[in-house]
């Protein structure tokens, strides 16, 4: 029992010491007290006083009980984190009941059994949940989904209108049950000991004719035969090493039919599983796969052979650096698949965040899609003049640019482009007139000139990192019995924005929201900042929300949080510390939502998880010490400003998240109302902790999802290692299945040769948030 005294003791001056400071910063009075109390328990311990130690601890565990229903309410994980110590350690002193008075031990009994069936009862509480369905009724039976048949998967979103909805119903919500495994193989490309952190497989394959087609991180094109996963082909790019890239992965590939309006694939030439193709003489090519790389090259590949078209650019090979202001290695590159679309292939690129501020530009160009000659550049620091540059001029130096996937409409002749922000993300003082009205948004350029023809920004002046993250959704939406050209762009503030393609003109309202102000000397806070009638933004976050797996670290959580800056969602990044939340990891992000264009609803993954950014001054003594440049989240340097940047999680000592779960959902909403149907927790921590335990918390992850004329919604993405199946009208999980690495890459689905529907998968991990590494390909059909 003196050993018990001694561990009692201990936490008694920790939470003691903490909870002065925590008062002293204006924060809850609990710890102090609970402090005092279990001091005091201890001392009567120490001196046999066993009578009022068990009386003063049951006090103390009543009190706990109380406070921590009056801050978490009936919530399981809130309440558990509370009151876990707390019964805990009560158990010591109820075995030494035979050196107590029994009424001392039986009145503590009684607290303790209460407190422990009020805890353990939440557990059984449906918490954080919006119960409802989505309406069935087909509004538009026959829908424009991008021009492609029913079976086919041509683009990274299905079609270049990024649904990423299948009209194929054979697996249904009546027969989910029984999709089992139909092939898996591994493409053989691993994430190696030199790579960056953000090495992650984000790819969705596309389908033409009988083979599916994939890249990888390393920018492998893969060919595979789409009944049995074997590989035909496989083309190496060759890409190096290179340490001062902020993200390693590839997310698709896209496709340019043959001029005659044919497949023209040549499936026998095809069946090499060995074949790398990579130095194969180049062909002359009709059709042709366009795969960017991370060292800033876009390839032309024919899809039948594996081999370069050499009659595109230099030999199949286009260079993406000419024309760049500053050529850094590692600094610029295409994550996403181009757009092919009115005879011109699109690309835009990454740069890196927060590295130096002169850095590649984020110059978005159209190439003629059978030459590779540059047809138009529109950059969105100099913007009006979009004709192409001549030999040694140069785009403008880190101006806005468009990492993400975008979309196109062929009838109207325009291009959605997500644009991301100026670098460096966090110091608004070196953007021009034109950033400042191009970045964060979505922007519709001409096909055919590049000229922007509407823009719609969602975060003014943007020093948090919002870029426009994820495709734009485009679909035909019945508003008053009118046929409106809609577009949906998910943003990681949580706020889903519908617009009329064609304008850019709100179809749900937006409304301008006072914001936080206070920056830096020489920078400026926007007065309000736009939000959307759909919207996942979370409730502000407040010091009871802040979490832990004990007392203690939540405890340290609340310093913290009562330390750092927060004065809700846009609070301006600080040099003391600035909380983000929503954190620019995103509400949303590449994954996008999926629609259903007859029903004219969505499904989507909205997380919430904060984060903190810092500005740090580079006379500060720390800065020289710590270790910069380390990817998207980090030290970041800045070169030539005279801050540098920090962003990570805000995460307790133990490594968990601060602000108390869930972090994961899946939604429903209705696109013509905005209505939310419903919301529900997703994923477990069976992949985040040392014991495999399937436990539904909500997880963060990333990813996206596709739904089916099934009724079905299939998504990976979270972080424990399956993919889902779930029902789109009430958004209930009806089917699941193992993976071997994290699923945080889109699906497809498709009908084989034989007519059977496919759902596949790539597994292989997503380095931000630790999920399992691997290689795999899974597809999925109906048992027979």
């Amino acid at each position: 029992m003196r050993l018990f005294a001694v561990i009692l003791a201990l936490l008694g001056i920790i939470l003691t010491a903490g909870g002065i400071w925590l008062v002293s910063l204006s924060g809850s009075g609990y710890f102090a007290l609970a402090g005092l109390a279990l001091l005091i328990t201890s001392y009567f311990l120490f001196t046999s006083k066993r009578i009022f130690a068990n009386y003063l601890y049951a006090l103390f565990l009543l009190g706990t009980s109380l406070w921590a229903l009056s801050e978490s309410g009936f919530d399981w994980w809130p309440l558990s984190s509370r009151m876990g110590i707390p019964l805990l350690f009560a158990i010591p002193l109820l075995l030494g009941y035979r050196k107590a008075n029994p009424y001392s031990t039986g009145f503590l009994f009684v607290v303790w059994a209460l407190s422990a069936v009020v805890t353990l009862g939440s557990l059984f509480n449906t918490t954080h949940t919006i119960e409802g369905t989505l309406p069935t009724e087909q509004v538009n039976a026959s829908p424009n989904m991008g021009g492609i048949g029913d079976d086919e998967w041509t683009s990274y979103g299905r079609s270049n209108y990024g649904q990423r909805y299948s009209p194929l119903n054979q697996i249904n919500t009546q027969n989910i049950s029984q999709l089992t495994e139909a092939w898996r193989m591994e493409t053989g490309d691993q994430k190696g000991p030199q790579d960056v952190t953000e090495t992650t497989y984000q790819a969705t394959p596309i389908k033409l004719g009988n083979t599916l087609y994939l890249c990888t991180p390393h920018n492998w094109l893969v060919a595979l035969d789409a009944d049995t996963g074997k590989k035909r082909w496989v083309y190496d790019a060759k890409v190096p090493e290179e340490s001062q890239r902020q993200h390693q992965t590839c997310r698709g590939v896209s496709y340019l039919p043959a001029q005659n309006g044919d497949l023209q694939l040549s499936e026998a030439s095809t069946q090499n599983a060995n074949l790398h193709t990579e130095n194969l003489a180049p062909v002359t090519c009709d059709a042709r796969l366009f795969m960017p790389t991370s060292d800033a090259r876009l390839l032309a590949i024919d899809p039948s052979t594996g081999a370069l078209c050499r009659n595109f650019a230099k030999d199949g090979v286009l260079d993406l650096m000419q024309h760049m202001p500053f050529k850094q290695s590692g600094y610029y590159y295409s994550t996403s698949p181009p757009v092919v679309t009115n005879g011109v292939v699109v690309v835009a690129g990454a740069v890196n965040d927060n590295y130096d501020i002169n850095s590649p530009s984020g110059v978005i160009r159209a190439f003629n899609a059978q030459t590779g000659e540059l047809v138009w550049n529109w950059d969105s620091a100099n913007p009006e003049d979009t004709s192409p540059l001549k030999e040694g001029e140069t785009y403008t130096v880190s101006s806005p640019n468009s990492w993400s996937v975008a979309s196109a409409d062929e009838e109207l002749g325009l291009i959605y482009f997500p644009m991301g922000n100026r670098t460096p993300d966090q110091l608004g003082m070196y953007r021009n007139e034109a950033e400042e009205k191009y970045s964060s948004s979505v922007v519709a350029l001409d096909a055919k000139t590049g000229q922007a023809k509407w823009v719609q920004q969602f975060v003014h002046h943007d020093l948090w990192d919002m870029d426009t993250p994820a495709q734009p959704v485009l679909l035909d939406l019945t508003i008053d019995g009118e046929t409106v050209p809609a577009l949906v762009a998910p943003t990681k503030q949580g706020d889903v924005y519908v617009l009329n393609r064609a304008t850019g003109e709100p179809i749900l309202p937006i409304t301008e929201q006072p914001a936080p102000q206070g920056t830096i000397e020489g920078d400026f806070a926007a007065e309000t900042q736009p939000s959307s009638a759909l919207s996942f933004n979370p409730p502000e976050l407040e010091e009871s929300d802040m979490w832990g797996a004990s007392l203690v670290d939540q405890l340290i959580c609340r310093i913290q949080f009562k330390q750092l800056r927060y004065e809700g969602r846009y609070t301006p990044p600080s040099k003391q510390g600035s909380i983000v939340y929503p954190g620019n990891f995103g509400v949303f992000n590449w994954g996008s939502v999926a629609v259903d264009p007859k029903r004219q609803v969505m499904f989507g993954m909205p997380l919430r998880f904060a984060f903190v950014s810092t500005i740090v001054p580079k006379d500060d003594e720390g800065y020289s010490l710590a270790e910069v440049n380390t990817g998207e989240h980090g030290v970041n340097a800045n070169e030539g400003a005279p801050y540098a940047v920090e962003l990570k999680p805000f995460m307790s000592p133990l490594g968990v998240p601060c602000q108390q779960p869930p972090w994961g959902f899946v939604a429903g909403a209705e696109l013509t109302t905005g209505h939310i149907a419903w919301q529900h927790k997703n994923g477990t921590i069976e992949d985040m902790t040392p014991l495999p335990l399937p436990i539904e918390m909500g997880v963060p992850g990333i990813g996206g999802p596709i739904i089916t004329d099934g009724g079905l919604a299939f998504m990976g993405a979270a972080m424990d290692n399956y993919i889902r199946a779930y029902d789109l009208t009430s958004g209930k999980e009806l089917w699941k299945s193992r993976l071997p690495a994290g699923g945080q890459a889109t699906p497809m689905t498709y009908l084989n040769s034989q007519g059977e529907q496919m759902v596949v998968i790539v597994a292989g991990g997503h380095g931000s948030i630790g999920t399992k590494t691997g290689d795999s390909v899974l597809a999925y059909k109906l048992s027979q």
